[in-house]
């Protein structure tokens, strides 16, 4: 039997351009060939108020909530969870706006999301305005060192590195000339390192100097720490937190090493550290206790996973996301608590899911008042 191939003409226009839409998302054989718009807006509702304030948060895939999926976004992704906190602790609505681009580099957070939308940090209503972004510098340069052979070219990690350093700045500056005065919190999250097992292997470039084959590991984690590192002082300079998702996603909730310090808490950036020192301390001194954070530590018989099976993103809280159209969008709506402040000022799965944690990292540094 003869097969009669379907003209163009046939097809409704709304069926091709969703093909070709699906096919340009598609190139290179990831969802994440082109930034992916995921924009959400949810109104933590209490029945006790009609006051209500806002979260805005600007970023990449992390604080959009991605999944794997280019319709959905999951609702609880930190921001969120933040919001959530402060809506128990103020008695009052929070509205949680994440303006974000799943795939997105640090310029194009930059320029398109932070400056290009800088109308919702300007909303009187703002009280609290935080920022990540450089995730996707990594992972890309991280994939074309991977795929290098030869000499091996670390340019493309330290090009990672610079860029990042740039924009990290360049919005704290914006966010300090442009987000409305009744602002009290400005906040960057710093940045956890994803696949950090799976980068233990060997390159399959050789170094100019040596003609060995490189650890790549070896390689990221020291760019890593230097990026961290810049995000934290920076957040000093300019008058921001410092959120460290690096040592609360890599390090336990225990002390593994017998120093006498939690080890999330040894971690951390510290004030007034040199950029080499701290260095040194993660990717020397403490590298024993950094771990891959699809095993995190909350005690030496407990792990939770804290990354999806895409081995990148956080995981997150229930099966709830948001729906913010064929191929990404936006998206709004309201609905009452999921969790009350329980001891402590934690929810009670604060540290059993990957944007719980990272939600209430935020959190610790909420305004006491609106």
């Amino acid at each position: 039997m003869r097969v009669k191939s379907i003209s163009s003409r046939v097809l409704p226009r709304h069926v091709m351009r969703l093909v070709l839409m699906i096919g340009i998302l598609l190139v290179g054989g990831n969802a994440f060939a082109n930034t992916l718009t995921q924009n959400t807006s949810w109104t933590i509702d209490r029945s006790n108020t009609t006051t209500k304030y806002r979260v805005v948060a600007y970023g990449d895939s992390i604080f959009a909530g991605y999944y794997g999926s280019i319709s959905r976004a999951a609702k609880r992704a930190a921001p969120m969870v933040q919001g959530e906190y402060l809506s128990n602790s103020w008695g009052t609505d929070i509205e949680v706006v994440r303006r974000c681009k799943s795939g997105a580099k640090a310029d194009d957070i930059y320029n398109n999301k932070i400056v290009a939308e800088r109308s919702y940090m300007q909303d009187p209503s703002t009280r609290v305005v935080t920022f990540e972004m450089c995730g996707n510098d990594f992972l890309q340069a991280r994939t074309a060192f991977a795929d290098q052979k030869g000499t091996c070219n670390l340019g493309v990690i330290d090009s990672a590195l610079a860029a990042c350093t740039t924009y990290q700045e360049r919005a704290m500056q914006y966010i300090n000339a442009n987000a409305h005065s009744a602002v009290k919190k400005k906040q960057i999250m710093n940045i956890y390192y994803p696949g950090y097992d799976a980068d233990n292997g060997l390159s399959q470039c050789t170094d100019a100097q040596t003609g060995q084959k490189l650890n790549k590991q070896e390689v990221f984690i020291t760019r890593l720490a230097r990026s961290n590192w810049r995000a934290c002082n920076f957040a000093r300079q300019y008058g921001f937190d410092c959120v460290d998702s690096f040592a609360h996603y890599m390090g336990a909730d225990y002390d593994t090493n017998g120093d006498g310090k939690v080890d999330s808490e040894a971690l951390r950036w510290v004030a007034g550290e040199s950029e080499a020192a701290y260095v040194t301390r993660i990717s020397q001194t403490l590298r024993g206790t950094v771990r891959d954070a699809n095993n995190h530590y909350a005690s030496s018989g407990t792990s939770y996973d804290y990354i999806q099976s895409d081995n990148t993103h956080p995981t997150y809280y229930s099966s709830a996301t948001m729906y913010l159209g064929l191929i990404g969008g936006s998206a709004s709506g309201s609905g009452a608590a999921e969790f009350a402040q329980g001891s402590g000022g934690k929810n009670a799965v604060w540290n059993q899911f990957g944007h719980e944690r990272a939600g209430w990292l935020h959190a610790l540094l909420n305004p006491a008042s609106p």
